[in-house]
Parts: C-alpha cells; structure tokens; sequence
C-alpha cells in the first residue's frame, strides 16, 4: 500500500525550516505591512501629513514667514517702553504748556511794571512841581515889584526865574494864562467876580496866578478873576 503524500508545506515553514527570517517577523512590531493599494498605505499617508503639520500655531511655511505684513507678537518689555514714551510725551507737553503760560505771565507782569514805574514816575514829577510852583509864583512878584533903583536885584532874580522855568519846561511843565478866554471850571478857578462893561459875562478878566500842566494834565488850575 502506497503511502499518502503530505501536502506542501507553506513558504514560511520552509523558511523557517531553512533558518531565514519570515516576512513577518522582519516587519516592525505594532505597524502594518505597507502593501500597494490598500487601507494601510492611506493611513501611512494620513501619518504623514499629520507630522508636516504646525505644532502649536508655528509657522513652518517659508512664505509666511517672510510676509512683512505680519506683525511679530509684542512683548511685555515692548508694551513696557511705549507706555513709558507715551508718558514723556505726555509730561514734555505739560511741561511746555506751563512754560508758555510762565512766559506770558511774565511778559504781562513786565508791562504792567513798567506801566506802574511810569505812573509813580509822574506822580513823582508831579508832586516835585507842585511844590516849586509857588517858588517861581514868588520870583515873579519880587521882580514886578522891583524898582528902579534895584534893577541889579531884579537882574539876578531874573536869571534864577529863567533857569527855573527852564528846567520845568524841559521836564514837560508848560504854563498857561488865559486872559481874555471863557471860563473854564476844569482848568480855571476862580477867585472872585467884577462887573466888566463891555465884556461878556463869564470871561476871564485878570489872572493872579498861572496855571500849569504836566503832559496834558493840569497840575494847577489858574486862578482868575470872572466877569459878572
């Protein structure tokens, strides 16, 4: 009786039987073969393009990053320093603010200075007139009153009246005698009335004393003797 042949053995017990490895063992453990056309090959591609990804929005496309439009993100130190600037700025234009208000209030408080000076100037000047006033009132009566025999004083008393007056015109003092003009309460006082004929009334008809103005103010109203 003839024996039954075996079946063929597999490929992969004759390579086993032979001492080389099976395609199986030579596969890395945990993967599937990567066979040619089918759902593993689409899962390795899938594998692929999951690690080409960015990781944690990093930029890896060479476009973007050369884009210049896109802003780089600002740091705590950066945001630091504009806030800083826009501080200085904001302090350099109060600063300058103040120092145009100093100067302004300075430039009025120059002017208002010297417009006071002026005035306490004239004051001054006016004050010192008055009181030399009736010392040039007094040297014309001594030189009306002169007589022939003290021409040689009166000469003298002349000379010192001339220099005095002088002075006071160079000082601005002008004097003024308005004889023969209507009466003027703001710049004339009158001492008394007479009964004129032939004058109107309320002229001045003699004047005792002259007036006197100070730059176009009166120092000292002329006092004057009214027609009734």
């Amino acid at each position: 009786m003839t024996p039954a042949r075996r079946p063929a053995e597999r490929p992969e017990e004759e390579a086993h039987t032979t001492g080389e490895p099976s395609p199986r063992e030579t596969e890395p453990a945990g993967r599937p073969p990567v066979e040619a056309d089918g759902p593993a090959n689409a899962e390795a591609v899938e594998d692929a393009d999951v690690a080409e990804a960015p990781v944690d929005g990093v930029v890896t496309d060479a476009a973007q990053v050369d884009d210049p439009t896109l802003e780089p993100e600002r740091t705590d130190a950066a945001a630091t320093d504009d806030g800083e600037v826009v501080h200085a700025e904001r302090q350099r234009d109060e600063y300058l603010a103040l120092a145009q208000r100093t100067q302004a209030d300075f430039e009025n408080y120059r002017r208002r200075m010297a417009k006071e000076q002026a005035a306490a100037g004239a004051r001054a000047k006016a004050a010192l007139v008055r009181e030399l006033l009736p010392v040039v009132d007094n040297l014309e009566r001594a030189l009306a009153s002169a007589e022939e025999a003290e021409q040689g004083l009166a000469h003298g008393v002349g000379l010192v009246l001339a220099e005095l007056v002088g002075a006071l015109e160079r000082s601005g003092i002008e004097s003024f005698e308005p004889a023969g003009e209507p009466f003027d309460p703001t710049v004339h006082e009158a001492l008394s009335t007479r009964a004129e004929d032939g004058s109107d009334v309320g002229v001045v008809l003699d004047v005792v004393e002259k007036g006197y103005r100070l730059d176009g103010t009166v120092l000292r109203p002329a006092r004057v003797v009214v027609s009734a």
